[in-house]
């Protein structure tokens, strides 16, 4: 990571945790805050007055990327609904049952989706392997935990490090009283073909990054052990589904669609 990222504080923001986060993810600090003046590394993680920023480095990088709940597409989502006519919410199962589900999203990434779910009543466990991805959702669920419309529905979130590999791994067979999780949720990295600015500027940020999910048939049957009622796979739509068991059901959208692997009823 050290060639490919530094990390630049702005006059405004918090030095001392830039400082940290640069020491925790072995990277240097730069000087210079724009990233159009950026040419020793492809990617700059700036902290400023607005919280935590990744963005690609050079002329004509696109925008800053940032884990954002209060304001923006997910702020203007909250107060038109929640998001109760999100895809993500009917593949999850939630048009079918009235108990509150304990959803592991087991690949976070920046939390929109978990968000969303959280709003409308779940409780969600996040994994987000990457540390620098990790610490963008870190920095904007503590944000908006300031915010007296989102602090209950991030009390509902509960971020934890490390790799959903390795936590999933604990669970002893697939018997619903060992699951781990009423629905296990996973968003692995795939071409997007979202045509939004938004979406092309967090893939074009984290192809740099993360690159793909080489790990994700894996992740799946290890999902399939550990869930009590479902997996929810979300992929491109027209892209195959993964290798290994076969969907039950699907919900398709305009670009991406949800594979749903049905385990038993929901409540």
């Amino acid at each position: 990571m050290q060639d490919s990222l530094a990390v630049a504080c702005s006059a405004l923001g918090d030095k001392h945790r830039a400082q940290e986060l640069a020491t925790e993810l072995g990277v240097s600090m730069v000087a210079a805050t724009d990233p159009r003046r950026v040419t020793s590394v492809p990617l700059l993680l700036t902290l400023d007055e607005q919280g935590l920023a990744l963005q690609l480095t050079g002329k004509g990088a696109p925008g800053p990327v940032r884990a954002e709940f209060v304001s923006g597409k997910m702020g203007f989502r909250r107060e038109h609904g929640g998001g109760t006519g999100q895809l993500v919410a009917r593949a999850v199962g939630l048009h079918k049952t009235r108990t509150p589900l304990h959803v592991l999203d087991a690949t976070a990434g920046l939390g929109q989706d978990a968000f969303i779910l959280a709003g409308l009543g779940c409780r969600l466990t996040l994994f987000e392997r990457h540390p620098v991805i990790h610490a963008l959702l870190q920095d904007g669920l503590a944000r908006a935990a300031l915010n007296v419309e989102c602090a209950p529905v991030i009390a509902r979130m509960d971020l934890r490090a490390g790799s959903s590999l390795d936590f999933l791994s604990q669970a002893e067979s697939g018997e619903p009283e060992h699951a781990l999780a009423d629905v296990i949720y996973l968003d692995p990295m795939f071409p997007h073909q979202d045509k939004t600015a938004l979406v092309k500027k967090e893939m074009q940020v984290f192809r740099h990054l993360v690159g793909q999910d080489e790990d994700t048939p894996q992740l799946l049957q290890l999902a399939l052990n550990a869930a009590r009622y479902r997996v929810v796979v979300k992929r491109p739509r027209k892209a195959p589904a993964i290798d290994g068991v076969t969907p039950t059901t699907r919900v398709e959208g305009k670009s991406s669609r949800y594979d749903i692997y049905s385990l038993r009823a929901l409540p």
